[in-house]
């Protein structure tokens, strides 16, 4: 048979499949995320200062980018996981977190003194950034690259690095709950390198487990 015509059957099959599939990435991401969340209580913690930290912006911040860069991928796995399923809405969701970063980072500009800008972008904790969110990464990404073994991406690399960017994001979310700097300069700098860390290592395995 050829690949056009396996595509063929594939996309008429969608609308059986799909949902199976829908439900076999939420728990695959479900999963994922506590053993993280697991690793985060044993390895990591949560900042002492949570409870005050948590009423001002710039953490608001750290979490609506995970959050949204979460579900943005989320939605977009799901899609590029089913052949013919179109990207629509979800492409463009996609960039909300970078916009909405691009915005903090403006707004961080506008209130500080420059003076500060490149402590508040160095930070305390920016190797620890880079070593803690891949680690927390790790089962997430594999969890949901197992899942979408039981989809049909046509693009697996590019699957493989959504699935990245969501494993990244979780992991992101869950670090924000340990991490000191606050500052948007940091959180563009060294939260979004150690997601694209993720993401290119989605594309690596997913690029030779999710070929078909």
């Amino acid at each position: 048979m050829k690949t056009d015509d396996l595509v063929n059957v594939l996309v008429a099959d969608l609308p059986i499949t799909t949902p199976r599939f829908s439900r076999t990435l939420t728990r695959a991401l479900i999963f994922g995320a506590l053993i993280a969340a697991l690793v985060f209580v044993l390895g990591v913690h949560m900042r002492p200062d949570f409870a005050a930290a948590i009423e001002t912006p710039r953490v608001w911040l750290k979490f609506a980018f995970g959050l949204s860069l979460l579900i943005a991928s989320f939605k977009l796995t799901q899609r590029l996981a089913s052949p013919g399923e179109p990207i629509g809405f979800w492409g463009m969701a996609l960039l909300g977190a970078p916009l909405m970063l691009a915005l903090g980072v403006a707004a961080e500009m506008w209130l500080t003194p420059e003076s500060s800008w490149k402590m508040r972008l160095i930070g305390a904790n920016a190797r620890f950034c880079l070593l803690f969110i891949p680690m927390l990464a790790t089962a997430p990404l594999a969890c949901l690259l197992f899942a979408l073994r039981q989809g049909a991406p046509t693009n697996p690399g590019l699957a493989g690095a959504v699935a990245g960017l969501l494993a990244g994001a979780v992991a992101a979310t869950l670090y924000a709950l340990h991490c000191p700097d606050d500052s948007p300069f940091f959180l563009a700098t060294w939260y979004s390198s150690a997601i694209v860390i993720v993401s290119a290592s989605g594309y690596g395995v997913g690029s030779r487990m999710l070929r078909w």
